[in-house]
């Protein structure tokens, strides 16, 4: 395969990375530029630049999007241990795809995608039945 096999594999594999930092921080920014440096030096590291341009750019989107994911199910309702957990095992999984060729491209405009498709629908925040309540 081509370099561009290897650029589709480093991008979804610090996809991977911004997905496990933000299961552990789910802060937008720090999850997002965390994964992003992390990409940077072990592409510079370990392999060439262009690795490491595709591995920042992937930390950086998959860190955003999925801290967005993972402070919305916070906000909802769910424990930080079990969140944390599934979204680990997300992490995980989305590594494993990233040697198809292309997935590792399509991970990381996906991730950032369906996070703003889950941000526009979260509802306008009101007070709910208790405003009823007041008779």
């Amino acid at each position: 395969m081509g370099g561009w096999y290897w650029d589709g594999v480093f991008t979804g594999l610090f996809v991977a990375a911004g997905v496990l930092v933000a299961a552990i921080v789910p802060r937008a920014v720090v999850a997002a530029a965390a994964a992003a440096v992390a990409g940077v030096v072990v592409g510079i590291l370990a392999f060439d630049l262009d690795e490491a341009v595709f591995g920042g750019v992937g930390g950086l989107l998959g860190g955003f999007g999925a801290a967005v994911i993972v402070a919305g199910a916070l906000r909802r309702g769910g424990t930080r241990v079990g969140t944390g957990i599934l979204v680990g095992l997300g992490a995980v999984a989305t590594a494993a795809i990233a040697f198809v060729p292309v997935v590792g491209f399509l991970e990381a405009v996906a991730l950032p995608a369906l996070a703003a498709r889950m941000r526009k629908r979260e509802p306008d925040r009101h007070a709910g039945l208790r405003t009823l309540a007041r008779d």
